[in-house]
């Protein structure tokens, strides 16, 4: 209570005014309340306040809003189990330079614009039982970039190519160009039908003659589109490639709101747009594989930085697949991010997408590997195994293929992706790989110990990715591993010639007395997957033997009798029967890889040089590092 002092000569002024005990006691109660909250109000006065100076000293006031900042970042890291390195980082101020150019869409330029104001406070909830789901989470404004602007010296990167992307051409053999030739045709025949008849829509549907849009790419459209532009301009269909072009500009729209596959977005709508933008110079391209980028980040929002395997690209929230087991993430989801997000970061010069996927290698690390395998489920909350089933099959494949392919497109200066490389190959060979009784040599999958004598489809890439990792192998090292990739490549043709249309199966077994068939129903399907030509393209521009493209020429044969059908190319229900059904999907993935590995089978090697590029996984080209492409330049 304030007790208050008579003055001299006069009488204490409540009693002037004439109250009572207590109306005394009220009103100095009510007048001790008005200045405290008159003098707790100069707290609440911002910093700058000429007022709140006249009061508190500079020091205090500055530890003042120190300490409300940190209070802020503590509150929202308790409600985060996410660690700050994790969450998705604000373009800083100086960024929209670095992301959009004039011919940027509006809409990529008014977020920038958006995401450089100071964020609100964190909110996210990380859940690791349930169905998985993590709420997305908005990082605090980073404080104002004051490095020199930034931009891609692209210039600079065309002329360090050591060959022409589309090679010299200098005089071939006849019979090689009329073949090129026609999967030439191939490739203008599935695009035509596919701008006819679905145009926009994500695949065609050749038998209905019309588009199909799927649950897989979270609204977004123009699959087929996006995967095809590489192959266009790789082809020299150069009117089909300003179609492909325009529809980019003016009808791909990024603004949606659905549940998309991470590892489907990531390699064919990010990697196409950057395989086109290296290929031709045009900012259409990169600013659009930015934006979607940017998208993808809250997937990462883990305990672990592990990202989920599903993300609303509106809302950013994201999830496990259903039939994940204990909500994990894929091996070879998670682990097939490494080359694009190296080159959004290379494009934009924001680090985090590098951050991200060098974070995935940390957590891989750490985790103790059963046999030196890894199996094909991380829980993306305690970073541990949940499952020991290896795969280099589906689940499993891409994961090893990008550890090679990072160091190569490092310009061989990632030693840890070549020793992560090196060792998973050693565990594969020495626990997975196996010999049939006839002599076909193949790689089983592994559950718990056991194996299960099946390969699949997917999983025949590994003759080239074998082949590729041996070119630069030791000596020692460096025959032994050929003649492996020629044994898997071998067996995988030995999948296609013994079926009745020469097309391959699904998956084949090596049990019960049957090698390399189909022996279950659902196995027996082909849906235009493009593996198995892959390891023939990489195996004859690494020995040039004769036999990859005469087998690659019985595959072009095969999909025109059989696949070939009035309104484009269409997969087939059963390849041991001569009058199979098809399946009314003409896959994006025919057009991006099928029909461009078979091209490139039959081009000189200086046509998309290996000296000079790596192929994602859904076999758009991205530059290998030569040099370092970044300029900082005056505004």
């Amino acid at each position: 209570m304030v007790l208050l002092r008579k003055l001299p000569g006069m009488p204490g002024w409540p009693t002037a005014l004439g109250l009572r005990l207590p109306q005394k006691f009220l009103f100095l109660l009510f007048l001790s309340g008005l200045l405290t909250l008159c003098f707790g109000a100069l707290f609440l006065l911002p910093d700058s306040s000429r007022f709140k100076r006249l009061f508190l000293p500079r020091r205090a006031t500055a530890s003042t809003s120190s300490s409300s900042s940190a209070s802020s970042s503590s509150s929202a890291a308790s409600s985060s189990s996410t660690r700050d390195t994790d969450l998705p980082r604000s373009p800083p101020a100086a960024a929209e330079p670095r992301h959009a150019s004039p011919a940027a869409p509006r809409r990529l330029r008014e977020k920038l614009r958006a995401a450089a104001r100071p964020a609100p406070r964190a909110r996210q909830q990380v859940q690791g039982g349930g169905d998985g789901r993590a709420e997305p989470a908005t990082g605090a404004a980073p404080a104002r970039d004051t490095r020199a602007p930034f931009r891609f010296d692209y210039e600079r990167f065309r002329r360090s190519l050591r060959h022409p992307v589309r090679g010299r051409r200098p005089g071939e053999d006849p019979e090689t160009r009329a073949r090129r030739m026609k999967i030439k045709e191939m490739m203008k025949f599935a695009w035509d039908n596919y701008k006819l008849y679905a145009l926009g829509k994500n695949e065609l549907r050749p038998l209905t003659k019309n588009g199909h849009i799927g649950n897989m790419f979270g609204g977004l459209r123009g699959a087929t589109v996006v995967d095809a532009l590489d192959t266009l301009y790789i082809m020299e269909l150069e009117e089909e490639f300003q179609e492909a072009k325009k529809w980019v500009e003016k009808s791909f729209d990024l603004n949606v709101n659905g549940e998309a596959s991470l590892f489907e977005v990531n390699i064919r709508y990010v990697g196409g747009l950057l395989a086109t933008y290296y290929l031709t110079g045009e900012e259409v391209f990169k600013s659009k594989a930015l934006e979607l980028g940017e998208k993808l980040l809250p997937a990462f929002n883990t305990p672990t930085g592990i990202p989920r395997g599903v993300i609303n690209l509106g809302s950013g929230m994201s999830w496990s697949w259903g039939w994940a087991s204990a909500g994990s993430s894929i091996l070879a989801e998670f682990g097939t991010l490494h080359l694009e997000f190296l080159h959004l970061s290379e494009l934009s010069g924001n680090p985090v997408f590098a951050e991200k996927v060098m974070n995935i290698r940390k957590v891989l690390n750490r985790v103790e590997k059963p046999q030196g395998l890894y199996p094909n489920f991380l829980s993306p909350v305690t970073g541990n195994w949940v499952q020991h089933h290896v795969s280099i099959g589906g689940l499993g494949d891409s994961f090893y293929e990008y550890l090679i392919k990072s160091w190569l497109m490092s310009d061989k200066k990632d030693s840890e992706a070549k020793k992560m490389y090196d060792d998973a190959l050693e565990a594969i060979e020495k626990h997975l790989v196996k010999k049939s009784a006839g002599g076909l040599t193949y790689i089983a999958e592994w559950r718990g110990g056991v194996l299960d004598h099946k390969m699949g489809h997917l999983a025949c890439f590994s003759g080239g990715m074998i082949a590729l990792g041996a070119e630069h192998a030791g000596e020692e090292r460096k025959q032994h591993y050929m003649d492996l990739a020629a044994e898997i490549t071998s067996t995988c043709h030995e999948s296609y010639a013994r079926s009745d249309t020469k097309l391959g199966p699904e998956a084949f077994r090596f049990d019960a007395g049957t090698e390399a068939m189909a022996t279950r129903l659902s196995e027996r399907y082909y849906i235009l997957r493009p593996e198995v030509v892959e390891s023939y393209m990489y195996m004859w521009r690494l020995t040039h033997d004769p036999k990859y493209r005469q087998w690659g020429w019985e595959v072009v044969k095969a999909l025109e009798k059989h696949c070939r059908v009035e309104a484009g190319f269409s997969g087939i229900r059963d390849v041991y029967t001569t009058t199979p059904t098809h399946d009314n999907m003409q896959q994006s993935f025919f057009l991006a890889e099928t029909l461009k590995y078979l091209y490139l089978l039959f081009c000189e090697d200086d046509v998309l040089s290996l000296d000079d590029w790596v192929f994602n996984t859904e076999a758009h080209p991205l530059p290998v590092n030569h040099t370092n492409f970044k300029a900082s330049v005056q505004q």
